[in-house]
């Protein structure tokens, strides 16, 4: 199928575009197969296209042949666990969990992410501060690889090949560049890989049993400093699994779709926690808001399912709005993706504002995972000009990240758009090392060029993937 320039499948969330000779949507595995086996006998370069949910533009196709997975979307629901196609959406996954009272913990902000893009870039969501990320809730894997075999992969397995250790930060979420490490499973490798090494057909995940009970608030605070109080204190809280924040300029944004946020809120903390069998909920988070100094007239607070989709909403609208903001002025989005080690959370958050305090005064806004150190500044560039003095700043907030052990990429990738902060976080040394892994599994550089790593024609001279970092 030929691809208009304005066709949806050549761009992702942030608004970066790409171009393609064709579109190929198969029907099952045995025609992505096929389809490698053609790309790989004609030299043709090919991306892999999920929901188109994600913001670096790894599945945005620098030409040659993009795939949709879109239909492979089949679902089947065991008892702890569900086998997925790549094309199935979250939504759908959790759909289909629930009438066995089951439910598939990461919680990415986009439910309309495709299971399989969710792999690519080991995504998390809001709910990683109890579940962390995709990584762990992988059971096994179905990948074709570049000349079209077909590898089972399960937990478990290891590689057929030594791989080198990388040296790994300390924090909660980490996917920066191909996951190394000693011992590691095969399947690992193809995790976070975005869609580099080889193209995920179907997932088996596993899925938890649902909770009794949640208690679910949106909590305001009249302070930075009160909100940042309550995340320390709130940490070791039993069962929680949601600790996200939302700064001033982040609640200024979606006033206007939300007029309930009290007038002198200057920042905001959701909250969902698990309740431990024979704990007041009520009670003991009574106790807990009054010691915090929060809003507790103007906070809110889940009563049913209900009241939690709409909190979660409320926080969707924060990127929807930001991504929608750079649409409409023609530029590509532009936030940090940037997790540091608990202990440095406090540090970093304080560099973000100090810098876009004094370079984007009223046109910035943060918010995200908070309890993980991993929080999302985003700058609202008003041109061209201000996109350009971003990118700088983008820089300086990774090397930021890392000199406070943190890493460049926490859940999103570094795709297309961010490929350059990759030689921030590691050597040349370190980078050929991945860069070896990806000649392996697909020595003719064809699966997702210009992801991870530039690309440009060999010569001669110069072995095929000519990538540079």
């Amino acid at each position: 199928m030929r691809l208009e320039p304005d066709s949806p499948y050549l761009a992702d969330a942030s608004n970066y575009r790409g171009h393609a000779e064709e579109l190929l949507i198969p029907e099952d595995e045995a025609a992505v197969a096929d389809i490698m086996r053609r790309a790989s006998a004609q030299g043709i370069p090919v991306t892999i296209s999920g929901g188109g949910s994600g913001l670096t533009g790894g599945r945005v196709p620098d030409g040659g042949w993009l795939i949709s997975l879109e239909k492979l979307n089949g679902i089947e629901v065991h008892e702890g666990y569900a086998i997925c196609g790549a094309g199935a959406s979250l939504t759908s996954i959790q759909a289909a969990a629930a009438p066995s009272k089951q439910f598939y913990p990461p919680d990415p902000t986009e439910y309309s992410a495709a299971i399989g893009g969710t792999v690519a870039t080991n995504a998390s969501g809001s709910r990683s501060f109890r579940y962390r990320d995709t990584r762990r809730h992988v059971r096994a894997l179905r990948v074709v690889l570049a000349n079209g075999e077909v590898l089972a992969l399960r937990r478990g397995e290891k590689p057929p090949f030594p791989i080198p250790a990388l040296p790994a930060p300390d924090v909660r979420k980490n996917t920066a560049g191909y996951y190394m490490r000693e011992g590691m499973d095969y399947m690992d490798l193809i995790i976070g890989s975005e869609g580099t090494l080889g193209v995920v057909t179907q997932v088996e995940v596993g899925l938890l049993p649902l909770p009794d009970r949640l208690f679910t608030g949106v909590v305001f605070f009249e302070s930075d400093d009160a909100a940042l109080d309550a995340v320390d204190a709130w940490r070791p809280i039993p069962g929680l699994r949601m600790l996200e924040y939302v700064d001033a300029g982040s609640l200024d944004l979606v006033r206007k779709r939300y007029p309930g946020i009290p007038a002198s809120a200057r920042a905001a903390i959701l909250t969902e926690q698990e309740v431990p069998d024979g704990e007041d909920a009520e009670e003991a988070w009574e106790r807990r808001l009054r010691s915090s100094s929060a809003l507790i007239e103007g906070s809110w607070f889940a009563v049913s399912a209900a009241d939690r989709e709409r909190f979660r909403q409320f926080r969707h609208a924060l990127p929807e709005v930001v991504n929608e903001m750079a649409r409409q002025r023609g530029l590509t989005t532009l936030g940090t993706d940037f997790s540091v080690p608990v202990p440095k959370n406090r540090e970093m958050l304080r560099f973000y504002r100090e810098t876009m305090d004094r370079d984007f005064p009223g046109e910035s806004c943060i918010f995200g995972h908070i309890g993980d150190a991993h929080v999302h500044a985003h700058f609202l560039a008003a041109d061209n000009e201000q996109w350009q003095i971003a990118m700088r700043l983008m820089k300086d907030f990774a090397r930021k990240s890392v000199e406070l052990g943190g890493t460049v990429s926490a859940e999103h990738g570094l795709g297309k758009r961010k490929r350059d902060l990759l030689k921030i976080q590691f050597s040349d040394e370190q980078i050929e090392a991945m860069k070896a892994i990806k000649r392996r599994l697909d020595p003719q550089w064809l699966l997702g060029r210009g992801t991870l790593f530039p690309w440009t024609e060999p010569t001669a001279s110069q072995p095929s993937d000519r990538s540079t970092a």
